[in-house]
Parts: structure tokens; sequence; C-alpha cells
């Protein structure tokens, strides 16, 4: 593969949510549909304080970097809580729920080794 020739700019505000509980949203910004080619994808998420997500399980590993917030991720035999500035590893496969158990926003930037929103189960 030949370099790149041009670099892609998304503004979160062109790129309609995906509407969650409690005004809570996600945007999926880099996508194939967006960017022809990619092989991968970014997206941001706001989880406001209250939130708790249904468990989802994804066909693809996922990455997630906490921006604000503290929150906890609910596994199947095990809760793991994360706070501004930490990063995440969610291997293929792995049911997880997201919790703000904090009392501000929860401000999330994840990704996947997919063009797009990966294929996945929901609880």
């Amino acid at each position: 593969m030949g370099p790149v020739s041009d670099v892609s700019v998304i503004p979160l505000g062109d790129v309609d949510p995906i509407e969650l509980p409690g005004g809570s949203w996600s945007r999926m910004l880099v996508t194939g549909a967006r960017v022809p080619g990619t092989v991968s994808s970014i997206g941001a998420s706001v989880f406001t304080p209250g939130t708790a997500l249904p468990a989802v399980c994804h066909e693809t590993e996922e990455v997630a970097y906490v921006v604000s917030g503290t929150g906890e991720l609910r596994l199947d035999e095990r809760v793991v809580e994360f706070g501004p500035g930490d990063a995440l590893h969610i291997p293929a496969g792995v049911w997880h729920a997201v919790a703000n158990t904090g009392a501000a926003d929860v401000v999330m930037v994840f990704g996947f080794p997919h063009p797009d929103y990966p294929p996945t189960e929901r609880r």
C-alpha cells in the first residue's frame, strides 16, 4: 500500500448522534463510509450521570480512552472501574456494559480494527 494521499478531518458536529438512554449519545466519526479505504474506525461517546447501558459483545476488540468522568465496565464476572486518563482494552467476544457511576458526564473516545461499528450482539 502506498502513502496516504490526504488527511481526513471529520468534525464531531457533522456526524449525527446515535441516541442512547438518559440523553447519552455516541457518534461513529471515522468509518469506511466517510473515509474510503480505512480499515479501522473511531468514535466518541458521552454518557450522562446514572446511565447504565445494556451489555454488548463485539466481533472485534475495542479500545477506548476516558477523557473525563468516572464509571465502570460491567463484565459477566467482575466490574472494572475507570476514570479520566484511563485507556481500556476490551478483547473480542467479551460481554461488557458501560455505566456512569459519577456525578459528571463520562466522555470517551473508542475505536475498533474494523471500518465501522463492528458486528455486535446485544442482551
